[in-house]
């Protein structure tokens, strides 16, 4: 009975991280029905707050010792190259084009572009049956190299349509990634001293994202019941903002892709792609919040529409492309 009853709880616990492609919706539902008849601005005293235990867990067993390995320098260097200079340039531009007249939601897409690596990169290479090792590699250095970089660049794109508070970007970032990546692994050394690895993989690791989904939907909850009058009155300003981050995805996703697959063989292409087209919304919201306010978290909430659904359809599809690939070099 009480096996049951702990696998119940274990379950419904659960349940939003396994579920996330119909928690997103129906969070932002709530959120704005919520938000259009209370005053939720409260909620944002304790984004940061939320944001730092939420990004904790998923540092939490992270090997940082994994970017010295120079087996996979080729894959890093291409992956470095995509989430700092092609991906910026793709928000960037979409921003210009359209969301001049929406300079935080402008900066809202910038804090995307430069967050590389989102916490399900290694989970989805997994189920595509990537490069494992490696994408822990590009993981951990591409959520390293983006907290270091993100405000410069933050201030070179958008620095001309929002004002960017430097040092309040840095501490944030500070706030939000070194102290839980600190923490993450002294909590791991301390768990080490009590279980097995096996028991740590098979046991307390798979429940961790749980933590990171209830985090999630509070942050997701407060960035759309705050603009949930703006969104009532405003349906324009939503359609182009999801207009721009399905363009954003696509570009991303196709672009990745396709240099994936001219590059490298299926199992390190597909990790390519995970490895960049996905980016850090976890992180990203509470910089956005703590940042730049409601208007720039509501852009990286939206974000949670589709980067799933994109990563889910390329671990069903992608494989189709790499069996045509061989077939064609077998017939030659």
């Amino acid at each position: 009975m009480v096996s049951a009853t702990q696998s119940w709880i274990k379950t419904l616990f659960m349940l939003p991280n396994r579920k996330i492609v119909f928690t997103i919706p129906i969070t932002i539902i709530l959120g704005i029905l919520v938000g259009s008849q209370y005053d939720t601005k409260f909620l944002k005293d304790y984004v940061l707050i939320v944001s730092i235990l939420m990004v904790y867990p998923l540092m939490i067993g992270l090997k940082v010792s994994e970017v010295f390995n120079l087996k996979y320098m080729k894959l890093l260097k291409l992956a470095l190259v995509i989430n700092f200079t092609f991906i910026p340039l793709v928000a960037y531009l979409l921003g210009c084009t359209f969301l001049q007249t929406e300079p935080d939601l402008f900066a809202g897409l910038a804090i995307v572009a430069l967050l590389p690596t989102g916490n399900m990169t290694i989970a989805f290479t997994m189920l595509a049956k990537g490069n494992v090792p490696a994408s822990i590699q590009l993981t951990v250095v591409g959520l390293l190299s983006g907290a270091l970089l993100a405000p410069w660049y933050l201030l070179a794109m958008v620095g001309k349509y929002v004002p960017v508070d430097i040092v309040i970007i840095m501490q944030t970032i500070l706030l939000v990634v070194f102290v839980p990546l600190l923490a993450g692994l002294i909590t791991y050394q301390l768990i080490m001293k009590k279980v097995t690895e096996q028991t740590f993989k098979e046991k307390i690791k798979p429940i961790l994202p749980g933590f990171t989904a209830y985090g999630m939907i509070y942050i997701i909850f407060t960035s759309i019941s705050i603009n949930a009058n703006r969104i009532l009155a405003d349906w324009h300003l939503l359609v182009v903002a999801i207009g721009v981050l399905l363009a954003f995805y696509i570009i991303n996703f196709s672009f990745s892709l396709w240099l994936g697959y001219r590059t490298f063989p299926r199992e390190n292409g597909i990790t390519l792609v995970y490895g960049t087209a996905l980016r850090n919304l976890s992180i990203g919201l509470g910089i956005a919040v703590t940042a730049f306010g409601a208007n720039a978290a509501l852009m990286v909430a939206l974000c949670f529409l589709f980067q799933q659904q994109f990563a889910i359809l390329l671990a069903k599809y992608h494989g189709k492309l790499y069996e045509e690939k061989a077939s064609k070099t077998n017939a030659e």
